[in-house]
């Protein structure tokens, strides 16, 4: 759906509260790049919720100075590590904001995100749940690695950005940069945050809430990602990590909300996608678990039943 059909302005109304809740976990060297970003905001109308997941890297000072210094902050510091999933819903389920954004404090808001995405939801009919938008990628000294998404040689974007119901584009392909979400607590509460039994929160939320809100893509780069090392995406589909385990999952509660053959059959390139990788990486028993969701699909093909007994041979 074209970004234009978005633009039905609404009657004027006060400008609505938005909850930052910044998650921490050992993002000392980071950190205070990250809070003075929230402090930068040309939108006033903030409510900030410091989160330290159990870090043992001295985060937790630098939390504690920046809330000493900005008293209407909140607080909450973990007593053990229970990741993302249960740490955000355990600020937000306290939080007030019409909008709410889950701030990973190793990344960093551009001054003008808040006041941008905002605009952009008092233009867009009530349905749409969350707003994204593109995002410059930097590694750990904060040099430029390039945006999320680049102009291709036809002169599009890449990857192609979603607005509207994407519900089946979000089963099919990977194009929203999660740190760049702003979603509208109606529709965080309507799934009940997030699904803690989940070792990451986006590809989760991203298929529970496009099938009932939409989604609006900003075209305006509003954040800088970080990657490194130690971020949860970096350890995807090594042995032993529960990432490919909670994708899985996800991939179940996408084969139950399916309502079309197209939407299988969407959902279907996506398990498709992950049996190659967990092959890939040996990850046998997960590989049969998605050639049986790609079965159930209906959209098996020659190709996908080598691959399903690929994944059945006796390799350690």
């Amino acid at each position: 759906m074209p970004h234009s059909s978005f633009l039905t302005p609404h009657s004027s109304t006060p400008a609505p509260l938005v909850t930052v809740v910044a998650l921490c976990h050992n993002h000392a060297p980071f950190l205070r790049q990250a809070l003075d970003s929230i402090l930068t905001q040309t939108y006033p109308h903030l409510e900030v919720w410091l989160v330290d997941d159990a870090s043992t890297d001295g985060s937790r000072e630098v939390l504690r100075e920046y809330a000493a210094a900005q008293p209407h902050w909140h607080t909450l510091f973990l007593t053990e590590n229970v990741g993302n999933c249960r740490a955000f819903n355990a600020a937000f389920r306290q939080s007030r904001g019409e909008f709410v954004i889950d701030f990973a404090t190793d990344d960093v808001l551009l001054p003008q995100r808040i006041a941008q995405q905002v605009a952009a939801f008092q233009l867009a009919p009530a349905t749409v749940g969350m707003v994204y938008s593109n995002c410059e990628l930097i590694d750990e000294a904060g040099r430029s690695l390039g945006l999320h998404h680049r102009l291709d040689g036809a002169g599009q974007l890449a990857p192609r950005p979603a607005s509207g119901w994407v519900f089946g584009e979000v089963l099919r392909r990977y194009f929203i940069s999660t740190p760049t979400m702003l979603m509208r607590r109606a529709c965080l509460e309507q799934l009940d945050g997030y699904d803690e039994t989940l070792t990451y929160e986006d590809f989760d939320f991203w298929v529970r809430a496009s099938r009932d809100w939409q989604f609006l893509y900003l075209d305006e780069v509003t954040t800088q990602k970080r990657k490194h090392p130690r971020q949860m995406s970096a350890r995807a589909y090594r042995r032993l990590d529960p990432f490919l385990a909670s994708t899985i999952r996800v991939c179940d509660k996408a084969l139950d909300l399916c309502q079309t053959p197209a939407e299988r059959e969407a959902l279907a390139v996506r398990l498709r996608w992950e049996m190659k990788k967990a092959l890939q990486n040996r990850h046998m028993a997960q590989a049969r678990q998605l050639d049986g969701l790609l079965k159930l699909t209906g959209h098996r093909r020659l190709v996908d039943k080598l691959l399903g007994g690929l994944a059945r041979l006796p390799i350690g």
